[in-house]
């Protein structure tokens, strides 16, 4: 398991019956986690006093419970910034497990000592994208949602950086870079679970993402640096991601492929809890 754990803003301080229990800066928040299945006792004491608890409804979706917590605030990890707001579905613009891979990305973009293009796709708050672009990255950020793209420009502000900045569809966008002979060093993806497209089409990852790792892989340069797969998807496994990557990229590229689950300390339990997978092709 690669553990993202030199965090000091943010901490899980425990994880039971549920839900977590983590600090985010100054604020205590309790959140759902389907995978928290064992019910030991929630002993901490800041499970008493939090600053909001997301609560899941009957119906789907769920809600904050706030006692005190700002609208959004800064959240620091090493030199990046990054601007925390609670939102629907329990997010809250950060995946904090992904800094293991932030902390990758920029010790192979610097290792390279040339210019690097860089294409985040699925992008979301722009968690990569700035941690590429301060390691000197020339950056793509794609995502279809407008307003994730605009919070991703208020994360770069903060940190002073800029990207190129797309809203559309990421495998819209994929095919017609091919098509303008564009070409990449590297890609960070971080495909949905499932979603819908422009005209509605269904994307469902274990159905959808070998195609689309097939038609991605024509857009990597021809000294290509890496290549990071994520998955919340719970029933794919790591070595399901190493296979399609050694499978579509490492049999054309060279290079190796590594993958693990992704994961969180916790304080109380000493234990780590599982975030997601990733599989990060390299050829160095």
């Amino acid at each position: 398991m690669w553990v993202s754990n030199e965090w000091t803003e943010y901490e899980l301080l425990d994880a039971a019956c549920g839900e977590r229990l983590e600090r985010w800066g100054k604020h205590i928040l309790i959140r759902p986690d389907p995978q928290v299945i064992w019910k030991t006792p929630k002993s901490h004491p800041k499970w008493r006093t939090p600053d909001a608890v997301y609560k899941r409804s009957d119906t789907g979706g769920g809600a904050w419970e706030k006692s005190s917590l700002p609208s959004s605030w800064e959240l620091n990890y090493k030199e990046l910034t990054f601007r925390v707001k609670p939102m629907n579905f329990k997010h809250t613009g950060i995946f904090p497990e992904q800094a293991c891979n932030w902390d990758m990305a920029q010790k192979l973009i610097t290792a390279r000592g040339r210019p690097v293009k860089v294409l985040n796709l699925f992008a979301y708050t722009g968690g990569a994208t700035v941690a590429c672009a301060k390691a000197g990255a020339e950056v793509t950020h794609v995502d279809a949602a407008k307003g994730m793209v605009a919070w991703a420009k208020e994360n770069a502000a903060l940190n002073k950086v800029e990207a190129r900045w797309i809203v559309d569809d990421c495998l819209g966008f994929v095919n017609r870079e091919i098509r303008r002979g564009n070409t990449y060093d590297a890609v960070i993806m971080d495909p949905p679970s499932y979603g819908r497209g422009p005209n509605g089409e269904i994307w469902k990852l274990e159905e959808n993402l070998f195609d689309f790792l097939f038609t991605l892989e024509k857009l990597l340069s021809k000294d290509a640096l890496f290549v990071f797969i994520n998955s919340y998807t719970t029933g794919l496994a790591p070595s399901v991601l190493k296979y399609l990557a050694d499978t579509v990229i490492t049999a054309k590229h060279g290079g190796s492929t590594d993958a693990h689950e992704l994961g969180l300390h916790v304080t109380l339990s000493d234990g780590n809890l599982p975030c997601g997978a990733t599989a990060r092709w390299i050829h160095y």
